[in-house]
Parts: C-alpha cells; structure tokens; sequence
C-alpha cells in the first residue's frame, strides 16, 4: 500500500489503483497514524485529534470502533498496544515521509553546489504536494505547520538551485508570486533580488528591498534580516553576478577555431595580459570576441580602430566604460583622465577587450602597463599586428587555418551565397591554400561564387599571385597574399561600386543609410551599397555600414577625390549638429543625444580636420557641439581640440561665430585652467564678447558654461536681464534657475524658493531633463532645510530618476550622497547607512576620488553616532586621504571629516588642532558656509565654550537664510550647548542672529 497526506489523506493498492478510506473520522485516524508511522500511538493523543475538546463519553469505545473499520480498509495493518496503536508501514509508503527525504537530500546537493541534482530532487520532492498538509486532520496542527515550514523551504531552496543553474526562464516571475503570498518571507525576496540582478534588473532588485524594509517596520517593527541585508549589499556593489557588456554583433557563424577560441580563454585564467597577433584578415577580432564570449563577468570591449591620436586612447576606454569626464552638475573635471581609469577599476573585476591596438602601440601599451599595475583584478585581451612589449605579456599569434577548417569556412560562406553549392573538395582546398589559410580572404574569395565558378576563382586568384610574386618581396608572404585578394576582389566591382567603397572610408565608426547616400553623392547609392553587402566589401549592423579595417585601408588608397569627399563629410556632419542643437533642450534630447553618440567618432573625425583645412568651420562645429559635449561629459576629450583651434583663431573671432569662440574659450579653460598663462588674452576677449551681447545668445548654453567655468554671470546694472534671457521657455528656466542661486548665495530663501519653482516649471514645459533634475535637486535641499524630509527624498529621487535617464553616474553617485546625508540629517541611519554605500560603488565606478570621500565622511559619521569609534576612525582616514584634490567639493568633505575627527578625539589639545585646522580648510567654501558653522558649533561643544557654540549656530541660521529644522545633528549640538551655558544660550544664538552676514561668514573661518 501506499499512503497519502500532503492534501486528502488517500491510500492506494500495489498496482496504484486508489482504494476506499471511509468516512472523515476514519481518514483523520488514518492520518494521524500514518503521521507516526511504525511507531505506537497514544490512545490518549488519538482521541484528541479525533475529537479534540469535547470527546464523547465513550471515547475509547467510540476509538475502537473507527479502528475496527480502518482495519477492514487496511487488510490488518493496524497493531493493538495498551497504550495505544500502530501502523506497521515503511516510511517509503508514506508521501510525507518520502517529502523530507528528498528535501533533505535536494538541500545536502545544493550545499554541495550540485544545482542540477539538487533542482531535481527539490522538484520531484514538491511533486508529492496535492494540497495543505494532513487536510484530515484539522486539529494535528503542529505537524501540518512543521510540513508546511518544509514544504516552504524545500521551495526556496529549489529556486536557490534553478537561480545558480540558470535553467528556469520563468524564475522571476514565480518569485513574485511566492512572495506575494508569503510577503513577510526574507529568504523569497533575497532570492527575488538575485534574480533580477542577475537579468540586469538592478533598479527592481532594490526597489524590492525598499519595499521589504517598509512593510517589515510597519508590521513587525523590525529591520530586514542580515541575509536579506547582505543581498542589498551584494546588490548595491555588483558583486554578486557582475553583468557583461555586450560585445560586437556578429552576423556569420563561428568556423574552424573552437580549440583556438577555448585556449584563449585559458589563458586569461593565468595570465592578465594577452595578446593575439597576426595580420588584417587573420581573424584577431573574431577569435577575441568569442573567447571572451566564454567568459563570465564583465566584459568591456574598446575598438582604437577610429582613434587617429594616441593621446585619446584614454578617453577611448573612458567611453567603453560609460563614464564620463564631468558631471551635468558641474563644469569642472573630474580630474586626470589615467587617474580616473585606475579608481574606477582599481577593485573592478573586469576584461578589457581592446581591438585594433597596432597604430597607438605606443600610447596603448603605456596605459595598459599602468592600470595592470594598478588594478589587480583587471584583465586584458588585446588584438594588434605587434606586441604591446609589456612584462607579462603573453603572446598567441594567429596562425592560417587548418585545411580542414579552411575547407569548412569556405563551404558555409559559399552555402550562404549559393544554397546549391556543391564543389570538389580538392578544388576548395587549393583555394584556401593559395590564400594562406586567411579567413577573410576565404570569405571574400566565397563571395564571389555568386557571379564565380570555384574553378574561375582558383584560375584569378593564381594569376593575381603570379603577378604579386614579382611585386615586393619585401612584405611578409601573408600581408603580400591578403592584398591580393582585396585587390582582386576590387577589381571585380563596377566602376560604381568602386566609388561607393573608396568614399566609405572618409566614415570613422561605420556610417548610417542617410550619411552614406548623402556624402557618397551616386544617383543609386542604395543598391550600390546593397550590392557592396552582397560582395562582404561592407556589413551592416544595427542599420550602419561598416567595412572591416583591412578593406577599409585597400580602398582609401584609391580615394582619388579625397578632399571632395571630406568636405561632403563635414558638410553633413555639421548639418546633423545644427539640427540637433536645439533639440538637446527639449523633450526630445534623448533621442538626439543617442544619435550624436552613434555619430560621435564621425563628428570627431569631422571637427580634427576642419581644425587643419577650415579653422572658422570648425569653429562654428564646435559651438554648436558644446551643449551636447556638457550633457554627455565629454569637455576634457575635446579641450585639445579646442586648444589647437584657438591657436588657429587667435583672440579675435570671425564675424558671426562670436559666441562660437567663447565656447571653445571655456572647453580649453576646463583642462589648462583659467589662470593659464597663454589663455589669459583669450579669456579676456571671451568676457568682453559676453558683457557687450546686445541680445539673448543663439547658443543658449554659452551662460550655463560661462557661469560654471568662468563664475556667475552678473549682469551689469546698466543693461537688463533680457540681454541674456529671451522669452522661450528653456532660457527663461534658466533665468529663473539663476535667480534661485542668487537668492541662495545671499540668504533670501524665499526668493530661492521661488526661483527654483519657476525654473522647474519652465523646464518641465520643455521637457529638459537637464534642468528638471537641476531644479528638483535644488528643491529638494530648501525641503531639507525646512525639515520636510519626505518632500525632499521625494524630490531626491525624482532628480535621480531624471538623471539616470541622461545617463549621468557620476551626478547619479553624487545625487545618492545627498539622498543619505538627507537620511542621516532626519534621523534614518540604517537608510543613510544603505545609499552611502551605494554612492560609494556608484563613485568607485565611476572613477571620481572626491565623491568615494564624501561617501565613506558619511559611513564614518554613522559609525561615530553607533558608537563604533574604531569603525568611524577608519572611514575618517579613508575620506581624508582620498579628498586631497584642491576643490570646492574635497575642502568640504576634509572639513566635515576633521570635525568627525574631533568628535573622536580624547585630548583637548587634538580637538583644538582639528578646529583650527577646519578654520584653515573652510576658506572660500561659501557653498557650504552654514555647513561648516555648525559643525565649528559642535567642536566649541567639545571643548565646553557654550557660548560659542550657541553663537555659531545663531550665525549658520544667518548664512544659510533659514533655520535647519529637525536636523538630528543640530539638535544634538543645542542640546550639548544648553547643557553647557543653560538659559545664556538664547542670549548668544540671538547674538549669532543678529550679525551681519559678512560677520557671520568670518566667524564661520569664510
């Protein structure tokens, strides 16, 4: 027989037939018993769970009767005892019993890291289940909770298992219902969040923990549970199943190199560097790409191939990485561009894939060597026609193809050219063997099979190689072959097609329908380019035309009308940016800013050559691609363009393109700065330019950069505002925008307020994301001053949703600062404790040393206020020695740790050391002025000056223009200073009060 429980109790018959029970009491006694099976069951607990509180008068009769009638069920394997009774069934027979086995054996091989035994034990465990637990049985709830705790765990392991396999496309969405039936469930959720992270999901793994956290304090009063922690830890700092970039599409399938691919890949296991080497067409790239493809973690992939300076092989792989070399909160940068590499890769687990390395060896190598050297985690793959020559370079050059897997790539290239294809194989290999085994020679040579017998192809190939053997011997035999095959190949295009393929070449990172039919200027240049597709002369990926480098070289040696063609290149290059300009400021500013990315190496390659060939073209290129290089944080790659051009220029600008040089003017201040000696005159002509403009700027960007770079903009008292303020609504967003700082700098909140307002409004119309995320932001700090915090977190996040979309980390890693400093300051530590961390991971990859200092200034200050005094010391050092940088920014985060410092130290000589040395680091910090009085109130606490505390604090009300209210850390320091003076505190706070600002702002060391 065998028995069931996990639902209605049910027997059934060797042959699996079901047979009868009887009625509820005989299934609730046959439950009962088979709950104990092989063990003696109380008379006493039987009546009980038969009747429970009110059993009938002749209970035990009433008991043997129902015995009686399951024996004739059960054919008499039912044991009578005296205290009770029995059934004789082996534990196999039992469903529940069956259940825990596998349970247990399902979450022993997941222990063990066998995910695909453990999912099928978990699976055929949870089979069983056909509804709750002894069902029969209504009062044998102890045991059917027990069952049914199982039956929950036995579930989240075999999710644990299916997550670690990755075998079940439907996980996520399973968790989700689980944890909507079980929301108080941590262990659901923990394993929800991996999931979704480990589909890319980040932003909905978090949003799950929130949720958590939130219902866990209004239900429970509790914190979420250290494994629930832990996975929002993992989370936030990507460690727990780093995500890979994607790697170039590939439109052809993988031929003849799978051993090659997987020893490749072994050697990244063992050695940081390696490097493949061979000639163009050898097929570095491909094998580089599906090496890497193996591999698990992230992968970023850098092509130098449009690069035509070595020094931007930094910004190259700035860009790969996403990062950004200055936020769009800020005009400055984020310091030297290596600097920035090695901080964002320093603990980085990563594979730098970088293509195409041979015409910047030089420049390449060097930074390779000094980021290996300083990130030990980081790894690299390089392709190049040479070695990079580094200590601990390993080498694997590309060797032809085996005749076997030449034979093979020939045959699928031809079987997509012709369907029929059918060829001898000794014809084949003779002509793979003429091409040295190269495989883009093979598929150039099978692409001509559309027009081409394999036997013509053979009898002009050993022509072509006739003729070259009495050409260079020179030149390596396989470069020597490879360019005979382009050539060949060349010479079977219509003349048309020729001048397709050379004009192609003036394109730098591929080439859109539109740009390519416009500067290839051919009546049919849509089918010619088609027919190019055809030939494998170019591809096409995601809509663009691009030619392999190899090819590429070959035909712009035969660029005859090469002057004509780049002129039509930068023609329509400087149209696409005109016409984008003023989209850059409205709701349509994604979709431009996408375009211009797609199009950034062409725009690149446009403005390099108009420095040299029309100087006054470049000059109008680069002004109207200032706002765009702001938004993107692109200024410190193009400031030495803008440095040569400027010395092309000179200080007097050609008519017309005015505000043009005072743009390039402040994109070369933002690398030389603005006291560089040589840029001095221009500086000078750029600020006369700017006070004599009798009209609102057609560039309107020209007043946010002259205002971040050169200071504000302050319009003389003789000219009105709307010199530089038109009506539309952007401008005026942004005058309204000025007006809140201003108010802000002088301490009229309310005039703030509703400068910031407007501006939000005016920005919104538009639909500026911009100047949305701008305004909110600085809404969201009056909120926190007024101690709305809320309001302020709301806003907070709504800055950070905006600024995400712009693709902004670095203001995103900042914005997550302020988010916790707005926790912290409302009392919420374990929630500042949270976006701390994450804005420290946001800033480490990112690459920006000042905001991982403000980060960890604020994990310190949390430590600090837990008591944890060594913990807080730690992240004080780490803060102090990553804030060296002589900025606004880093002066601030160094005044805030030395007061943290000074909350620490023991010796009251060490805390009179620490003030003065805050005194000496606030000078000229007027952005946190108020700041830095409050925080000099709290050290006049430490060493028992009262007084000075309460004058302070009265003085940080007048720089600020407002009380801080329901600020935790003034509260304490109030507090700390009544204590100290008693009622004398009202008498200095209104002391404080009543100073002038100029007063209030020396007092506070500014």
């Amino acid at each position: 027989m065998r028995f069931g429980v996990l639902g209605s109790t049910l027997m059934w018959s060797a042959d699996g037939d079901e047979v009868p029970v009887g009625g509820p009491r005989v299934r609730t006694l046959l439950t009962l018993l088979l709950v104990d099976a092989g063990q003696i069951v109380t008379t006493e607990r039987l009546i009980d769970g038969l009747y429970g509180e009110d059993p009938p008068a002749n209970a035990v009769n009433a008991l043997q009767a129902q015995v009686s009638r399951l024996r004739r069920a059960l054919a008499g394997e039912i044991e009578s005892h005296p205290t009770g009774y029995r059934l004789s069934a082996n534990w196999v027979e039992i469903d529940a019993h069956v259940f825990a086995r596998l349970a247990a054996d399902g979450r022993h091989a997941l222990a063990g890291g066998d995910h695909a035994r453990a999912a099928k034990l978990l699976r055929e465990a949870l089979h069983l289940w056909r509804g709750p637990a002894l069902s029969d049985a209504p009062l044998a709830e102890a045991e059917a909770t027990r069952l049914e705790e199982l039956r929950m765990t036995a579930s989240e392991d075999l999710f644990e298992a299916e997550l670690a396999a990755g075998d079940n496309p439907g996980l996520i969405a399973e968790l989700r219902q689980a944890v909507a039936r079980n929301p108080l469930r941590e262990r659901q959720r923990a394993l929800l969040m991996r999931a979704l992270y480990a589909a890319g999901r980040q932003a909905e793994a978090l949003e799950v923990f929130e949720e958590a956290r939130t219902l866990l304090a209004d239900e429970l009063g509790a914190d979420p549970s250290p494994e629930l922690a832990e996975t929002h830890l993992a989370v936030l700092r990507s460690q727990d199943r780093p995500k890979k970039r994607a790697l170039p599409a590939q439109l052809t399938s993988f031929v003849g190199r799978a051993e090659e691919r997987d020893y490749v890949a072994a050697l990244l296991g063992t050695s940081r560097l390696v490097t493949l080497l061979g000639p163009g067409g050898a097929g570095k790239t491909r094998l580089a790409v599906e090496a890497a493809g193996t591999l698990d973690g992230e992968i970023c992939f850098v092509d130098l191939a449009a690069l035509a300076e070595g020094d931007q092989v930094a910004h190259a792989l700035v860009a790969a990485l996403g990062l950004r070399d200055a936020g769009g909160f800020s005009a400055a940068a984020t310091g030297d561009i290596v600097d920035r590499l090695t901080t964002a890769l320093a603990d980085r687990p990563v594979l730098l894939l970088v293509d195409n390395c041979e015409h910047v060896i030089a420049d390449i190598a060097q930074l390779m060597h000094e980021l290996l050297a300083a990130c030990p985690r980081l790894r690299v793959l390089a392709t190049s026609r040479e070695a990079l020559g580094i200590t601990g370079e390993t080498l694997h050059p590309l060797s032809g193809l085996t005749p076997e897997a030449a034979r093979r790539l020939f045959t699928d290239r031809a079987l997509a050219v012709r369907r029929d294809f059918v060829a001898d194989p000794s014809l084949i290999d003779r002509i793979c063997a003429g091409l040295d085994g190269l495989p883009l020679a093979i598929e150039l040579a099978a692409a001509r099979l559309r027009t081409l017998s394999p036997a013509d192809i053979a009898a002009r190939l050993d022509d072509r190689f006739q003729l070259l053997s009495r050409g260079d011997r020179t030149k390596a035999h396989r470069h020597q072959t490879l360019h005979a095959v382009v050539g060949w190949s060349w010479d079977l295009l219509s003349p048309s097609e020729q001048a397709v393929a050379r004009r192609l070449t003036v394109f730098t990172g591929g080439a859109s329908l539109a740009a390519a039919e416009r500067v290839c200027a051919l009546p049919d240049a849509i089918e010619l380019l088609a027919d190019l597709v055809d030939k494998s002369f170019i591809e096409v990926v995601d809509g663009r035309y691009r030619m392999l480098e190899t090819i590429r070289a070959f035909c712009a040696e035969h660029l005859s009308e090469a002057d004509a063609v780049r002129d039509a290149h930068l023609a329509y290059f400087l149209e696409l940016v005109q016409t984008a300009e003023p989209h850059l400021r409205g709701s349509e500013q994604l979709g431009w800013i996408a375009l211009l990315n797609t199009e950034h190496a062409n725009i690149l390659a446009a403005l390099r050559r108009a420095v040299h060939t029309a100087p006054h073209t470049a000059l109008l290129l680069a002004g109207e691609l200032a706002s765009y290089w702001y938004l993107r944080g692109l200024r410190a790659e193009v400031a030495p363009i803008a440095t040569e051009l400027l010395g092309k220029i000179g200080t007097t600008p050609p008519e017309g393109l005015s505000e043009e040089y005072v743009l390039c003017v402040l994109n070369a201040v933002i690398v030389h700065g603005a006291e560089t000696p040589w840029l001095l005159p221009h500086l000078a002509a750029a600020r006369a330019i700017v006070f004599a403009q009798a009209s609102p700027p057609r560039l309107p960007y020209l007043v946010v950069l002259w205002a971040l770079t050169a200071g504000p903009l302050d319009v003389p008292d003789d000219r009105p505002a709307e010199t530089y303020f038109d009506s539309s609504g952007w401008l005026q967003g942004l005058r309204h925008f000025s007006a809140g700082w201003n108010g802000l700098f002088t301490g009229d909140i309310a005039t703030a307020r509703d400068g910031f307002e407007q501006a939000l409004v005016r920005y919104r119309a538009v639909g500026d994301r911009w100047g949305m995320s701008n305004a909110v932001d600085a809404l969201a700090m009056l909120a926190h001053w007024r101690g709305e915090f809320d309001e302020a977190l709301r806003l907070t996040d709504e800055a950070i949703s905006l600024t995400a979309e712009l693709e902004g980390m670095e203001d995103l890693a900042d914005l997550t600062c302020r988010r916790a400093a707005r926790l912290l300051h409302s009392g919420d530590l374990a929630g500042a404790q949270q976006d701390y961390l994450r804005a420290e991971v946001l800033a480490r990859r990112t690459g920006i040393p000042e905001t991982i200092a403000n980060a960890q200034r604020g994990l310190g200050d949390i430590a600090r206020l837990l008591g944890r005094r060594s913990e807080a010391q730690h992240f004080y050092e780490l803060a102090l020695a990553g804030s060296r940088a002589d900025t606004v920014g880093a002066s601030g985060v160094r005044s805030a740790v030395l007061v943290g410092l000074a909350h620490l130290a023991t010796d009251p000589a060490a805390v009179r050391s620490l003030h003065d040395q805050v005194r000496s680091t606030a000078a000229g910090l007027h952005l946190v002025a108020a700041d830095i009085a409050e925080g000099l109130a709290s050290l006049a606490v430490l060493e028992g000056d009262g007084t000075q505390a309460a004058l302070l604090l009265g003085a940080s009300v007048v720089i600020r223009g407002t009380e801080l209210v329901g600020d935790t850390e003034v509260a304490r320091t109030i507090a700390a200073a009544r204590a100290l003076i008693g009622d004398d505190f009202d008498t200095a706070y209104r002391r404080g009060l009543a100073l002038p600002r100029p007063d209030a702002l020396s007092l506070a060391g500014i």
